[in-house]
């Protein structure tokens, strides 16, 4: 259940009131979407049961409303998250549960853009002999197929897609610019982006937050196996301490396992928050875009 104050029932003859801060609104967009103008959270109409002993629409035909934390996100998934507990190609049960999980965030309203990994194919730094950029290029190819993969996920499970690359192939999809991606993502799509950067030497953390920062989104949100950052590794020392929030400062001081520093760096510069979560239970990204505290916040305050 949502908290009280991301929900309010709205008599059809009255205004329309922020969820969040209950401030009246006179007028707003016909799709029932805007946002607040005292505290600026982003408002859906809302169309599912949330609260006991109410229906979506009473007898006055009012209805629910909820204040969103996020308006735009960008979500990065791992490669090695697609391939299911080996890690490898593709798992069919735990990619639909991953896409179960964008499918409900995005039906409460927040546009979506997706980077994907390419871990579950190929990884650059363990190619052996091979020169890094040609190990580099054939790692951009394996998230390529991956955003195909979980665009047509997407797509089966009804929710509109539009794969964009970083190299030029356009049989494969059409090249990225950011015109396109946020008219895609203005039209209802997820945007689902592949090829990482385009360039060598680059992880597909540092791709997140570039294509975050081009897109403008509200945040990144990093999807890992764990459940937040810790002070060290949680998997092998019991007494490893949880962070709920931190700032790019101590994770670069520190460095601590969040994103490698260029990803870092460039969030911090550009006042990109970042919210680490656990993909085990991928209801985590529709909580994580209502509000709940989920995960490690990362931020530069």
């Amino acid at each position: 259940m949502f908290a009280r104050d991301f929900e309010m029932f709205i008599p059809r003859n009255k205004s329309r009131l922020c969820g969040r801060c209950a401030f009246v609104h006179k007028s707003f967009a016909k799709n029932g979407a805007f946002d607040c103008l005292h505290c600026g959270s982003f408002i859906v109409k809302y169309s599912i049961v949330k609260m006991p002993g109410y229906s979506a629409k009473d007898k006055t035909g009012g209805v629910w409303i909820m204040a969103l934390k996020y308006k735009r996100i960008l979500l990065k998934i791992s490669g090695e998250a697609l391939g299911g507990e080996k890690g490898m190609g593709f798992d069919e049960p735990t990619m639909d549960a991953i896409c179960g999980g964008v499918k409900k965030a995005h039906e409460l309203g927040v546009q979506i853009g997706i980077v994907v990994g390419g871990g579950n194919f190929w990884r650059g730094r363990s190619s052996g002999k091979m020169e890094r950029t040609l190990a580099d290029k054939i790692g951009m190819l394996a998230t390529v197929m991956n955003a195909l993969a979980v665009s047509d996920k997407l797509e089966q499970l009804g929710v509109p897609t539009e794969v964009f690359t970083s190299i030029t192939m356009p049989q494969v999809a059409p090249a990225f610019t950011r015109k396109d991606a946020l008219r895609a993502m203005d039209e209802g799509k997820i945007a689902v982006f592949g090829g990482g950067t385009g360039n060598p030497f680059f992880s597909t953390d540092t791709a997140t937050a570039l294509r975050a920062v081009e897109v403008s989104a509200d945040v990144m949100f990093k999807a890992t196996m764990v459940d937040g950052v810790y002070d060290k590794d949680p998997h092998k020392y019991p007494d490893a301490k949880k962070y709920d929030t931190l700032t790019f400062t101590k994770v670069l001081e520190d460095q601590l396992a969040v994103m490698d520093g260029t990803a870092a760096t460039l969030c911090r510069d550009n006042k990109l928050p970042i919210l680490v979560f656990d993909l085990a239970d991928p209801d985590n990204i529709a909580r994580a875009v209502q509000g709940e505290n989920v995960g490690t916040l990362v931020y530069e305050g």
